[in-house]
């Protein structure tokens, strides 16, 4: 629900954090303001990339908002217009998706059958939602709800010795159409097809790291996962996921940016500290790089309930899902309680599968070392 991209404060410094707060900001305002209170909850991290991508390419459009909890009860300046409404139509459109998609498998929360009736109206509208906000911005939302929708026939047909990008494809094409149109949204069509290759490469890659992330819990359950459908390995998937990422970094250089710092830092070192979290390992430059996965910073990684504000939701082994309506809670919560950030592990609000602190992964205290590798 949140996204690969879970950029540390440290590595993003003042000003881009600043920037990227404004995005993720606006994205949700956006929501709220075009679709009511309860749309905020489809905001992500993934999705505030297109408003990224619009003021990248054009200028900085920003306004005041005033104290939020989710923001510690500060103001801030905050991105809007054009960026931020496409930000949240595609939002909505995924959202509307990941949640018919759980319907049909009767997972989590939606095994039970009113709570499956619930989830169809609340898919229902965030696409009607999202249709017509893309309309307002003159883009035809269709293109993303046939391809996410299209996701249930390629699984199907997905089998041992087939090809796991067959099964990325439908989040490649949805992934890519939002990345051209912001292209066109800035004023710059021709950045539309560089920017299509850097969508459809970053689709792909979020659907591998979510397979990956998702794979021993899915052994367990026995549940849909891609990798074990069609016997592709880790290694093999690790390959896909650098290539993917070497080839965004360099479909970005063929992109005429206005000011491109946030884009470059979220798509290229961002996407690379996404896969290292994948597949388990440490950030490259942490000073415990030995530590296992959710024992960094000295901490057990154990199940438990937490303390403080962190006592709920309750961390267990198996991991305990959620209703539809708690997990919408629990999003809030821990977002006011600066669980995604600091608490390492925290369940996911939905599925209670557990999932790394963000700030977790960065063990360097203040990153001022070279932590990108690259020649920027």
């Amino acid at each position: 629900m949140f996204g690969i991209i879970r950029p540390c404060r440290n590595r993003l410094g003042p000003s881009l954090r600043e920037a990227w707060l404004a995005h993720l900001c606006g994205l949700c305002l956006a929501l709220r303001d075009d679709h009511g209170h309860l749309a905020r909850v489809v905001t992500n991290y993934d999705g505030l990339v297109i408003s990224a991508l619009v003021e990248a390419q054009s200028a900085r459009s920003r306004r005041a908002a005033g104290p939020c909890a989710l923001r510690g009860m500060r103001s801030a300046e905050v991105a809007v217009g054009g960026g931020a409404r496409l930000a949240a139509a595609v939002s909505l459109v995924l959202a509307s998706a990941k949640v018919d998609d759980h319907v049909g498998d009767r997972d989590g929360a939606f095994a039970h059958a009113p709570v499956r009736g619930v989830g169809r109206r609340v898919a229902r509208r965030w696409a009607e939602q999202a249709a017509a906000t893309g309309a307002d911005l003159g883009f035809d939302t269709a293109v993303l709800v046939d391809a996410v929708r299209g996701q249930s026939a390629v699984e199907a047909a997905a089998g041992p010795g087939g090809s796991v990008l067959a099964v990325t494809e439908p989040t490649e094409t949805a992934a890519a159409t939002a990345a051209a149109r912001t292209a066109l949204l800035a004023g710059r069509p021709g950045n539309a097809e560089p920017l299509r290759e850097v969508g459809r490469l970053f689709g792909r890659l979020a659907h591998l790291l979510d397979a990956v992330e998702d794979l021993a819990a899915d052994r367990a359950s026995g549940a849909w996962n891609p990798l074990v459908a069609t016997g592709t390995s880790l290694a093999e998937a690790r390959r896909l996921c650098d290539d993917a990422a070497l080839g965004i970094e360099l479909a970005l250089r063929e992109v005429e940016f206005t000011d491109d710092r946030l884009v470059h830092v979220l798509l290229v070192h961002e996407v690379k500290e996404s896969i290292r979290r994948a597949f388990g390992e440490p950030h490259s430059h942490a000073a415990r790089a030995h530590a296992p996965k959710g024992q960094r910073r000295g901490k057990s990684g154990e199940p438990g309930p937490g303390s403080g504000l962190w006592f709920w939701p309750e961390l267990v082994d198996p991991p305990r899902s959620r209703w539809l309506l708690p997990g919408c809670l629990a999003v809030l919560y821990q977002c006011g309680t600066c669980q995604y950030c600091c608490r390492d592990p925290h369940p996911g609000p939905w599925s209670g599968k557990r999932r790394d602190a963000w700030c977790g992964n960065c063990d360097c205290p203040t990153c001022d070392c070279d932590c990108c590798g690259c020649d920027c």
